[in-house]
């Protein structure tokens, strides 16, 4: 579960984003300003990451602030699904990433697998919908929505890419390290479940 002191940063940066789109007075403006401000050093307080790095992945963005989408792929052969080790933390993870602008659920998931694992894929079904908040003990400081796709494999070679250096088929059995903050055990062991059944029922919330 987000701890507290991130969920009232993310509130007010979310208050503060949307007074900053849709207020006129000066005045008003100027208060919203101060309270994204504040959300910036909140978690500068308790992170430790500079204020301009913050200020540029967190209190930069225009608009109405909605989730961020992550799009994951679970691709099997031989009982065995399809996972990438990522440069970034030596860890395992479905290929995936985040959704582009302009760009469907199953668009997302083809071009990550195929950036990422070299792995050529038909999206067939949504098997997870999850609120990132309430799967996971990494503080995000956005709200975000995994989504989980299975697809069917149509072939695959791995090549190298800038985010990952290795594509590996795995049993639930033996799932390798995880990479946390991309897939739990617990999601990976649903894609298995799911492909067991010809008809299964997305997983959401």
């Amino acid at each position: 579960m987000k701890e507290k002191w991130l969920e009232w940063a993310s509130r007010l940066q979310s208050i503060a984003q949307a007074g900053l789109t849709f207020g006129e007075n000066r005045y008003d403006l100027d208060r919203y300003q101060q309270i994204r401000t504040l959300s910036v050093e909140i978690l500068q307080e308790y992170t430790g990451i500079s204020h301009e790095k913050i200020r540029d992945l967190f209190a930069s963005g225009t608009g109405y602030e909605t989730p961020k989408v992550d799009v994951r792929a679970s691709v099997f052969k031989d009982d065995k699904i399809l996972m990438v080790r990522e440069k970034i933390d030596g860890a395992w993870s479905l290929p995936g990433g985040w959704a582009d602008v302009n760009s469907s659920v199953s668009e997302s998931a083809v071009r990550e697998c195929l950036e990422e694992a070299g792995a050529s894929v038909k999206p067939k079904r949504v098997v997870i919908i999850h609120q990132a908040d309430k799967h996971y003990d990494f503080p995000y400081p956005h709200t975000i929505y995994k989504i989980f796709v299975e697809c069917e494999l149509i072939g695959n070679r791995f090549s190298d890419n800038t985010e990952t250096d290795e594509a590996c088929f795995f049993p639930v059995t033996s799932l390798p390290p995880l990479s946390l903050e991309r897939n739990t055990r617990e999601q990976i062991e649903l894609c298995f479940e799911a492909k067991k059944h010809e008809l299964f029922e997305t997983v959401f919330d």
